[in-house]
């Protein structure tokens, strides 16, 4: 895999709003959840094996993750339907965000270069976000095992 991305968002800095579909069709913002703590994943690919095992990962800890009134956000380029192939085929119980457009991975600085198997290419790094009840950026993940990254986020909500 390339290295981790450098980041132009740190902790403390608010978090930039967006509006986009999810893998049922409907449209969430950002900031409609203001009040409650929101964990933002960022992911590269649907149903691939890495992000298979942080996905069941969220979804295995999803109920942790509501008794501490959080919400959980995966975002990917995938388009809607691939989003809701994978939502179903592992029964998440979360919101994949659709960001065809790659505005939210813009924004939040997680698309970029990378490096696998000697070939080189554009795309998304997994990268996690923590976001405050008040819309500011607490933690940042910028390199993330898929299988412990989930209790390691939990621990820090």
């Amino acid at each position: 895999m390339g290295k981790a991305p450098t980041l132009k968002l740190r902790a403390g800095d608010k978090a930039p709003d967006f509006t986009a579909a999810t893998q049922d069709g409907s449209r969430i913002s950002l900031s409609q959840f203001r009040g409650k703590p929101v964990v933002l994943y960022f992911y590269p690919r649907d149903d691939t094996p890495g992000c298979t095992k942080e996905a069941c990962g969220f979804r295995d800890g999803f109920e942790q993750f509501q008794k501490k009134g959080a919400v959980v956000l995966g975002v990917s380029a995938d388009h809607v339907k691939s989003h809701a192939k994978f939502a179903a085929k592992f029964k998440l119980p979360f919101a994949l965000v659709a960001d065809e457009d790659k505005q939210i991975v813009e924004a939040y600085g997680v698309w970029g270069g990378k490096k696998f198997m000697g070939r080189k290419y554009m795309g998304i790094h997994r990268v996690t976000f923590l976001i405050d009840p008040e819309g500011v950026i607490r933690q940042i993940w910028p390199e993330v095992k898929p299988e412990e990254h989930p209790a390691e986020v939990l621990a820090m909500i």
